[in-house]
């Protein structure tokens, strides 16, 4: 056989898979709806076209010569006629053998050297049981058997259909080959940002000149005077400074014209970049909407992955998909195919309950499970996969997590029922009292977020006790480019995300307030984590600005995880090209990529993901450093010389606590008064003079809180630190006592006194 004989049969075979795959999704598609089906007309509608699809796979094999996958569909033509003639009625267990010889036919269409040969297999497809209309069982032949995969998706097509020509004909184009075109397009984004660059840098040239024509002319009495004066001194003579106003008069004429010929040229540039964007524009959707497929194209999977697990565990569900017609980019498709199956399988295994059970709750026997995708402001979709079962459990979830040792049964008590549910996405976490082929090892809902997070998306989760559980996936409509927030840290740029940035806040020095040894800013009611960029980055620190009135932060992560990161200034906000690292920075942590800026910089772009990662094991690092530092501060500071000893009023009801807290502060140089409660402690303070207060929250007569907001309200003490030191450790005790007024907040189980010295270094 020749060498083009050799590349026809061969572009000839992967056209039949792509055309055997079209039918196989076709047929499992009708099955389907025919389990939904009652009335007999509408069930010999879809006979007739599941006979159709099977009758041209069996020619397309043919053509091919794959003798396998001719003789399963022979087999399942002859028992779809009968279907037709209405010799017999498909049972539930026919259904699922026709399902599975359609499985089979996947598998041989995966394995290019089954297609190749011309082989009858050995192995054969199992003979579907039929029922007859009187009920009984009727066989269609012997068939054989054989093992079918428990994975049964196949992959979305190599090659794409484009728009219908007007004749209605469609041309098939070879994916890998509208890759390459479109990234040649995304790469004249570069020229577009370079054309918007030069119009910016031309414009503010015109800018200065037309600054100076403004100066200049302000200037005009001043050197009409002078060459009068000039004049008189010396009529006829001349000297030098009439040669000083020659060039004053050519210099004039010279900055006029050319402050002409730029604006001319900043009209032109920015006539250039209108024209070069809309251009690139342009061409960048256009191809897009190359590689962009509806979620249709892979939607035939997951009503079979809800049935199949409905079958395996006697559950009853329905799969309602909306917005199958909205279209992404197939990269983000082919990524968020896997998350979705595994949030369909959580939603089967953990959501929905037997039909019994819902019956005796008063629902549908037949559970409802929605996939819904819809657009969010052009550039973004939100993907929300739901069920109407019976939710989660977050007692449970706690339980979980501190079992296998995320987090400790203290911290797990302490987090609200919304920081609780956040524990479902980290690794380990399952409430599944066993492992199965489905659920259980706990790696399902951590692979979905980081999936997510890798494309640039959100994912947030909603929880109804009782009536079911909704999670979204915010996610881009590309891949590779993407609306970017410009920063500067370090006196270098980066670029995060917008799509990922929750707001960027200003904020003032005295906002900032210390809760467990770590600076923080509250934001809607809640004490959120302040971090610093740079110490994230481990960049070297700059300068810190002296006597700035604000600052500016971004607010980064979701739910409980959130966390403000404190940079020098937001830039500008653009559309930007990822240019992936190359080899051996594939995985550079908090990069994500690189961008080329307008002004041809390379700028990093950050991973939001890694970021919060980085932030929390920064935090243990700083608090670490300050307890090896502790000592030779206590002492550095006990030995210098103090024209005033700082002195300090504790308030706590628990004469052991008061004690303990005396001693520790009589330790490290301080002065210290004490007080039983909070009215004694704030009678002390109206006739003494104090540098700071420390107390306890629960006392008599006058608790923490309440002596705080007093201290806050008097003119005379309002700016007198506040340390609270409470066994309180909730989540809404801890912000009301920031609320309050209080500048630190320590629980006594976190209690160190290391921290707690570093707090009041911090306060006086």
């Amino acid at each position: 056989m020749s060498a083009g004989e050799d590349d026809f049969l061969r572009s000839l075979r992967e056209t039949f898979k792509i055309e055997a795959n079209e039918h196989v999704e076709a047929m499992a598609a009708s099955l389907l709806e025919l389990e939904k089906v009652p009335g007999r007309e509408e069930q010999g509608r879809l006979v007739e076209a599941i006979f159709r699809a099977a009758h041209s796979l069996k020619g397309a094999a043919r053509a091919v010569n794959s003798t396998e996958v001719e003789g399963i569909c022979q087999k399942l033509e002859d028992q779809f006629s009968r279907w037709k003639r209405g010799e017999m009625a498909p049972s539930g267990q026919s259904l699922d053998e026709v399902h599975q010889a359609l499985d089979r036919v996947t598998r041989i269409l995966g394995d290019g050297s089954r297609v190749e040969t011309g082989a009858v297999a050995h192995a054969e497809v199992r003979v579907p049981v039929y029922v007859t209309e009187t009920g009984g069982p009727q066989s269609a032949g012997a068939v054989g058997q054989a093992q079918f995969s428990d994975q049964p998706n196949p992959p979305l097509p190599s090659s794409v259909g484009v728009e219908r020509l007007p004749g209605g004909e469609t041309i098939r184009i070879s994916a890998a080959k509208l890759d390459a075109r479109l990234l040649e397009a995304e790469e004249m984004l570069t020229a577009k940002l370079a054309a918007r660059q030069r119009a910016a840098e031309l414009s503010e040239l015109a800018g200065h000149l037309e600054g100076w024509t403004k100066h200049w002319a302000s200037l005009q009495p001043e050197i009409r005077a002078l060459r009068h004066r000039i004049q008189r001194q010396a009529p006829e003579a001349p000297s030098g400074l009439d040669r000083v106003m020659e060039f004053v008069d050519w210099n004039e004429d010279y900055l006029r014209s050319l402050r002409a010929k730029v604006a001319g040229l900043s009209r032109t540039a920015e006539l250039d970049r209108q024209m070069v964007g809309k251009l690139v524009d342009d061409l960048l959707e256009d191809s897009k909407k190359l590689l962009m497929l509806p979620l249709s194209t892979m939607g035939a999977l997951f009503p079979r992955v809800v049935r199949d697990l409905c079958r395996e565990q006697g559950k009853e569900a329905e799969l309602v998909i909306e917005g199958e017609d909205v279209e992404l980019d197939k990269r983000i498709l082919e990524e968020m195919k896997d998350p979705i199956i595994h949030l369909l399988r959580n939603s089967v295994d953990h959501g929905v309950e037997k039909p019994a059970e819902r019956k005796r709750v008063g629902k549908p026997e037949r559970a409802t499970i929605a996939i819904k995708v819809s657009p969010v402001n052009g550039n973004k979709v939100e993907l929300t996969v739901s069920d109407d079962g019976g939710g989660i459990n977050v007692e449970a979830v706690r339980k979980a997590a501190v079992q296998k040792g995320v987090i400790l049964a203290e911290e797990a008590a302490a987090l609200d029922d919304e920081a609780a549910l956040e524990l479902i996405f980290r690794s380990d976490v399952s409430t599944s009292p066993m492992i199965t082929r489905v659920s259980g090892r706990g790696l399902g809902l951590a692979i979905v977020r980081e999936n997510a997070e890798k494309l640039g998306g959100r994912i947030s989760l909603e929880n109804r006790p009782g009536q079911g559980t909704a999670i979204r996936i915010t996610l881009p409509v590309a891949l590779a480019t993407f609306r970017g927030i410009l920063i500067e840290v370090g006196g270098r740029q980066f670029v995060v995300p917008t799509i990922q940035v929750e707001r960027v806040i200003r904020y003032r020095p005295a906002d900032v307030q210390t809760v467990e040894n770590r600076e923080t800013l509250s934001l809607d009611g809640r004490a959120i984590s302040l971090v610093r960029m740079e110490d994230v980055l481990e960049m070297t620190p700059m300068e810190q600005k002296n006597g700035a009135d604000c600052f500016t932060a971004m607010l980064l992560g979701s739910g409980e995880q959130r966390i403000a990161f404190a940079l020098d200034a937001v830039l500008d906000e653009q559309e930007v090209l990822v240019k992936r690292l190359a080899r051996p920075l594939v995985r550079v942590r908090n990069i994500a990529g690189v961008t080329v800026l307008g002004n041809g910089q390379v700028a990093p772009i950050l991973n939001v993901a890694d970021l919060l990662k980085s932030a929390r094991r920064a935090g243990i690092a700083r608090s670490a450093k300050s307890e090896m530092e502790k000592a030779a501060s206590v002492a550095t500071k006990s030995a210098e010389p103090s024209s005033k000893q700082i002195s300090i009023l504790v308030a706590e009801d628990s004469i052991t606590s008061r004690m303990l807290l005396k001693g520790i502060l009589e330790a490290a140089g301080y002065a210290v008064k004490t007080a039983v409660d909070g009215m004694e402690a704030y009678a002390n303070l109206r006739e003494g003079d104090y540098d700071l207060v420390i107390s306890d929250v629960e006392m008599p007569r006058l608790n923490g809180f309440d002596l705080t907001a007093r201290i806050r309200a008097d003119r005379k003490l309002e700016k007198l630190p506040v340390i609270l030191v409470t066994a309180l450790e909730t989540r809404e005790d801890r912000e009301r006592g920031i609320d309050a007024g209080a500048n630190a907040y320590v629980v006594k189980s976190n209690f160190d006194q290391s921290n707690l010295l570093e707090i009041i270094r911090r306060l006086v």
